[in-house]
């Protein structure tokens, strides 16, 4: 027991290490693998910012740090070793040798990989290929090398397939020189890794260190931890917050759930129900502004429009996903009959309140790229904000010791998305050279026959697909280059088109029968991984719904020169239709469990007031009003019937 019979404070710093499948390095090989971190980091920190060099040289000793440091802190196996192997070694002398070619050999390469390429030349780019592949299978699993792999398989296959998979064929010594080149792995997706995903890591592990990031967690516990269900409500805010500035949904349920998911349990949670809300929390934060999860940096250098457009236009779709989700988690805590904590166990508010100047840095962030300062700066500026604003209190104050293993963790956490942009490279350079994209564009408009919601459908079925079991950065790239040129041809507007299958590639870490997201917090809540992901699926369900917004209530992407009236209403309309969309998902409405055909009804209303039409609103109304009626009916009934069978045990 605590004085005066006070409940202890929780814990909420959260630690990660007992989660994570990497190396624990000692010894000379930790100073080694600090050090790179720590150059690597400030190489791209001072190229970014001072001295730009050439962007094949630049992405190519990006991926270099990225390799290097994974080949020495990721297994290529199982093992309870953490003695780097010969074969890691020679891996990382190989890596080395590949970039150190590029840059000794660039005015000759430029001329000919992809075009005449001497045998040293493709001996360099297979090799760089392999690396890639074996870098990608060590960090983020299987599925995207495999990928990868069917993709190169059908450049060579291609010349024997029928129909729109037809084409003529590449010599192998062609092929391999151009995906290794600056229209496949160095293309625009490592290219946003080394200009924008890195810096944001960088920023994130500033946050960290400075203990920034956890404020935010403080903050989140203070404000919501001791409502009704209260850490769910937390995991909600908190991941979100953190997951934004994160490039995997897993990564993200692993460095907050290990701290919200034993609290969601404590206070009546299934373990399965706090699994799920871990994974569909942190997977939304990939959709949350201004960061995005990197996914708008990649998204602006696709379309090509400016990066404060697709911030803006994912506000709202962002907002409308997790009222949806804290309106699931508050239904359960109502249905479960739950508590918060008590208030002894919380970050007192007043006490928050002081250390308010920690957000500052976020809210510089935010200020510089909302009036058009360029992203590189706004992220620069952020890392010296959190440095700045640390020197405040001993207890956040970052000294040079510190300042090192931010550096560290910064370039340790960017090694996966270094992996999975370069191997989406490969992806979207067979989809180029082979011309498949625009195919597959022609049999998605005749497959729809120029009908958008058959198109839709199709478009988000492919993109969760091609999204199973990788990285948000990556599937989004797959997706952008496989399915958003059908949607643009069928005259969707490119920001849309991209924004729709952003949302699909981002769910897709929630939906069965791979969802990475979903698997990652199971193993923290010691549930079973699929019964977790389905129960996920149904908490993320309004993002399965809200894509489909873009083009019925366009006013939601802040598009078109729409009135401010008109805005709101269709932001009002469609948060009630979350909310009836958590009712039919919980079974709770009216104070009443609902039954399944109040649940459709619930359903169909919420649809409807997604849609920015006032003759679908009324019809909703109308369907909540018959629900209403129902749950009305339903409870006087069984009053009667709890009064008439009370009398009839008094007369017995």
């Amino acid at each position: 027991m605590t004085d005066k019979g006070k409940s202890p404070k929780i814990d909420t710093s959260v630690d990660i290490k007992s989660f994570s499948k990497t190396r624990d390095l000692t010894g000379w090989v930790r100073h080694l693998f600090m050090t790179v971190a720590v150059v690597g980091a400030l190489f791209h920190l001072y190229i970014l910012n001072i001295n730009p060099i050439d962007p094949w040289v630049f992405r190519s000793t990006h991926l270099v740090f990225g390799a290097v440091l994974g080949f020495l802190i990721y297994p290529g196996w199982r093992t309870r070793s953490s003695k780097i192997h010969v074969v890691d070694w020679i891996l990382v002398v190989v890596t080395i040798y590949v970039g150190f070619y590029i840059f000794v050999n660039l005015d000759q390469l430029l001329f000919r990989f992809g075009v005449s390429p001497t045998r040293m030349d493709f001996y360099v780019a297979l090799a760089g290929l392999l690396i890639v592949l074996e870098l990608t299978r060590r960090t983020s699993g299987w599925m995207l090398p495999l990928l990868a792999l069917l993709f190169v398989l059908y450049v060579f296959v291609g010349p024997y397939l029928p129909g729109i998979l037809h084409h003529s064929g590449y010599s192998v010594e062609r092929f391999v020189t151009y995906i290794y080149g600056l229209d496949g792995v160095f293309g625009v997706t490592l290219d946003v890794s080394s200009k924008y995903i890195i810096l944001f890591i960088i920023f994130g592990a500033f946050l960290q260190m400075s203990r920034v990031g956890q404020y935010f967690i403080d903050v989140a516990f203070a404000v919501a931890g001791g409502l009704r269900g209260g850490p769910a409500k937390v995991a909600v805010v908190s991941s979100g917050l953190m997951g934004m500035m994160n490039g995997t949904s897993a990564g993200n349920v692993v460095a907050t759930g290990s701290l919200t998911i034993p609290l969601m349990k404590k206070v009546g949670y299934p373990p399965r129900f706090a699994g799920a809300t871990e994974a569909t929390a942190s997977a939304g934060g990939q959709l949350l502004p201004p960061i995005m999860g990197a996914g708008a940096f990649l998204m602006a250098e696709i379309i090509g429009i400016q990066y404060t457009e697709v911030i803006i236009a994912a506000i709202i779709p962002a907002i409308l996903y997790f009222i949806s989700v804290y309106f699931m988690v508050d239904l359960e805590a109502i249905k479960q009959g739950m508590k918060g904590l008590s208030r002894q166990e919380l970050p007192q508010l007043k006490d928050m309140l002081k250390s308010a100047y920690l957000f500052l840095p976020v809210v510089l962030l935010i200020y510089l790229l909302a009036n058009g300062f360029s992203v590189i700066l706004a992220g620069s500026l952020g890392i010296v904000a959190c440095l700045v604003v640390s020197l405040f209190h001993p207890k956040t104050r970052m000294g040079l010791k510190r300042i090192l293993h931010a550096f560290e963790l910064g370039m340790k956490d960017s090694v996966q998305l270094i992996a999975v942009c370069a191997c989406a490279g490969i992806i979207v350079g067979v989809i180029a050279l082979t011309g498949v994209g625009l195919r597959f564009s022609s049999m998605l408009l005749s497959i729809a026959d120029h009908n958008l919601l058959i198109a839709l459908l199709f478009a988000m079925v492919i993109s969760i697909l091609l999204g199973m079991g990788m990285p948000t950065t990556a599937a989004y790239a797959v997706a952008a280059s496989v399915v958003a040129p059908g949607l643009i041809r069928m005259g969707v507007e490119p920001l849309f088109a991209h924004m729709f299958v952003f949302y699909y590639a981002v769910i897709s870490a929630i939906t069965p029968p791979v969802a990475l997201a979903a698997y990652a917090a199971s193993g923290i809540a010691g549930t079973d991984p699929m019964k977790t992901s389905i129960q996920a699926f149904k908490l993320g369900l309004a993002a399965f719904i809200i894509p489909f917004m873009f083009f019925y209530s366009p006013q939601l992407l802040l598009e078109g020169g729409e009135s401010v009236g008109g805005i709101l209403f269709a932001a009002i309309t469609a948060t009630i239709g979350v909310y009836l969309l958590a009712c039919a998902v919980q079974a709770w409405f009216f104070g009443k469990k609902a039954s399944w055909y109040s649940r459709l009804l619930l359903l169909a209303a919420s649809i409807m007031l997604m849609m920015a039409d006032v003759t679908s609103d009324f019809i909703a109304l109308g369907f909540v009003l018959i629900v209403i009626l129902i749950q009305t009916v339903t409870a006087r009934t069984e009053a009667v019937s709890r009064v008439t069978g009370q009398e009839k045990k008094v007369k017995m």
